[in-house]
């Protein structure tokens, strides 16, 4: 296992590799990258020894309503209503803020029935002071869609697996097993999948080329993206005119920096997460790239510790 250390650029590309199709084969990354396949597989060792996980996900379903939440609590009690918040399986994700005085966090919520978390519990806890409370409107990217800027376009479309449009059809037992057992670890070779699973290792093999191209076997790499020299992690509120909305919100998208984009309700309408490498890029990205996009206002909260994310 290797330290908080910012990795090497070869660590970096196998992990942009890892992002573009989680299973990519040792021959195959080392061919399109590259590099030696024995340094492949002893670098890969490492990186999978704690540093990457790489997981199997299914199509996304329907969005099924979100609120982000913005709350201040007094010091000294802050710890507590973190661990409440993080215990609930419909928060999604939770930040604390660098100042340590304040919560960040995404709840799911039916957008149609006042959510009782934000409308009575919270309220009703006096360690709470304040509480904002926005609904996601549209989701532009989110962090499964996000990729490390380090390879070249080329690269990147040889190594993403090609597929049918994703679809969340229902499975049979078997392929459903298969998924359970790779949302684990993604990375399992067939044989592997085969013994748990307890189907022959060719009818596992078949069912996973069928999932794959059919769209139904998608991977997520998760990564702290301090290994990756991303120091700073900060979600950004904006207010944009609602006719440079749409177009702001898809730019963001693909801005390198971002792992989120979000359309939100609130005087503040458009929602980023970023990952940058230092507060002087952080400068320039809101003076900068936010400015070209008619931003007419900005809130940044720097955070301090991610507590829930997906894949920690």
């Amino acid at each position: 296992m290797v330290s908080n250390a910012v990795l090497e650029d070869d660590d970096l590309r196998l992990i942009a590799a890892l992002q573009c199709d989680g299973r990519v084969t040792i021959e195959r990354a080392a061919a399109v990258l590259g590099l030696n396949q024995r340094a492949v597989r002893r670098r890969l060792r490492v990186l999978l020894d704690g540093v990457v996980r790489v997981v199997a996900t299914r199509p996304r379903a329907a969005f099924p309503g979100a609120t982000l939440l913005r709350i201040r609590v007094l010091r000294g009690k802050i710890d507590a209503v973190t661990a409440a918040l993080v215990a609930r399986d419909d928060v999604l994700y939770l930040d604390l803020s660098h100042a340590g005085d304040e919560i960040s966090a995404a709840v799911v919520s039916d957008p149609g029935r006042r959510n009782a978390l934000v409308f009575r519990q919270l309220p009703a806890t006096t360690a709470v002071t304040e509480i904002h409370a926005e609904t996601v409107m549209h989701v532009f990217s989110d962090a499964s869609d996000w990729r490390l800027d380090v390879l070249t376009e080329t690269e990147r479309a040889d190594l993403t697996v090609v597929s049918a449009q994703a679809t969340t059809a229902d499975l049979d037992s078997v392929d459903s097993a298969i998924l359970t057992t790779l949302a684990r670890d993604a990375r399992l070779p067939a044989a592997a999948v085969a013994a748990e699973v307890r189907h022959p290792e060719s009818t596992v093999r078949r069912r996973l080329a069928t999932l794959r191209t059919d769209g139904r076997l998608l991977t997520q790499t998760f990564v702290d993206p301090h290994h990756l020299g991303l120091r700073i992690d900060a979600n950004i509120t904006m207010h944009v005119p609602p006719a440079k909305l749409d177009h702001a919100g898809r730019t963001l998208a693909r801005h390198p920096a971002v792992h989120g984009a979000l359309a939100t309700t609130g005087s503040s309408n458009l929602h980023a997460a970023v990952w940058l490498r230092d507060l002087d890029h952080l400068y320039r990205f809101v003076t900068e790239d936010l400015a070209q996009l008619g931003v007419e206002r900005v809130e940044t909260f720097l955070v301090g510790q991610a507590v829930k994310r997906p894949g920690k």
